[in-house]
């Protein structure tokens, strides 16, 4: 094995330390401002979508990406909601706490009143009005939010939103590393319908692909290395590229799944050919596992939990 090979290989079998071990550990640290509030982050409902493929007795549901922001005023946070669709839709809400016990435990929702709206450290209250009507009232702990509006209040208000109130939060359930939204558009489908969206954890790394592609010669010194892999766990995929950054027509995705047959969470690896979407080859890990990776000679990967990565 020449010097190439052998430091692919030093490097593969360090990030792969952690996919041999299916066994428990500690659970992911959820960053919580405070009791009742989630994590600030991504939130994707991947898995759900995934599960209704196929199943005939399940409706499909929207594919929903649900952003929760910090601001620098207490009790306020934003709310960003990705549908997507054809065309893709989204919306920007404010959500202001309500603290107290039991029924006066919730979130206010605020809309925009100017065409750009300040998030983040420049966020502006001023920029936004409250949607009373819309309260989400319920119960705030230790063990997470359940809240909902009342959809015939709510419902009066709705037409002077206009498209984006089809994205408002009527029902908002978070625990844990879940944050299950009923939006106002979700009525269509059911009174039980749900967007569970999982926290997306991302995880970075390192992928070398061999130029001659999956027909490479096992003498074949011609990698390409690229350090700055990026995946969210919740379905995030990136091209792995040639050294002058075109695509090579080839992909990496990531996802947790849990498989109808087993009923057996797993945190999923695969190479894609783009062409085709036809799945070459996965590895599985253990759902918090801290690092994943897979070896097929002429692609290896190894990936690392990024807030694993920080806390060392």
């Amino acid at each position: 094995m020449d010097r190439c090979r052998r430091a692919l290989a030093v490097l593969l079998m360090s990030s792969l330390a952690a996919c041999h071990a299916f066994g428990p550990r500690a659970a992911v640290r959820l960053r919580v401002a405070a009791p009742g509030v989630p994590a600030d982050g991504a939130y994707d409902n991947h898995e759900q979508v995934w599960t209704a493929r196929g199943n005939p007795a399940v409706v499909a549901p929207p594919h929903v990406v649900a952003q929760l922001g910090p601001t620098p005023v207490a009790g306020w946070s934003t709310l960003r909601v990705h549908l997507d669709a054809t065309p893709p839709m989204d919306a920007l809400w404010a959500m202001q706490r309500i603290d107290g016990a039991g029924a006066a435990a919730g979130w206010l929702p605020y809309r925009a009143i100017v065409a750009d709206p300040a998030t983040g450290a420049t966020f502006d209250v001023r920029q936004w009005a409250a949607l009373e009507a819309c309260t989400l009232r319920g119960a705030s702990d230790a063990k997470g939010l359940h809240v909902a509006a009342d959809v015939t209040a709510c419902s009066a208000l709705t037409p002077g939103i206009g498209p984006e109130a089809a994205m408002l939060p009527i029902a908002i359930d978070a625990e844990g590393e879940w944050l299950r939204l009923r939006l106002f558009s979700d009525q269509a489908r059911g009174t039980d319908a749900r967007e569970n969206a999982r926290r997306v954890e991302i995880f970075s790394g390192w992928a070398a692909v061999n130029g001659a592609g999956p027909g490479a010669a096992a003498d074949s010194n011609d990698w390409h290395m690229d350090r700055a892999i990026r995946l969210g766990s919740e379905g995030g995929r990136q091209a792995l590229t040639w050294r002058d950054a075109k695509p090579s027509g080839y992909s990496l995705v990531l996802e947790r799944l849990t498989y109808r047959e087993g009923n057996v969470p797993v945190l999923k690896l695969s190479v894609v050919e783009d062409a085709t979407g036809r799945t070459l080859a996965y590895a599985w890990a253990n759902p918090e596992a801290t690092r994943i990776g897979i070896n097929l000679g002429w692609v290896q990967v190894g990936l690392q939990r990024a807030s694993d990565a920080a806390d060392r």
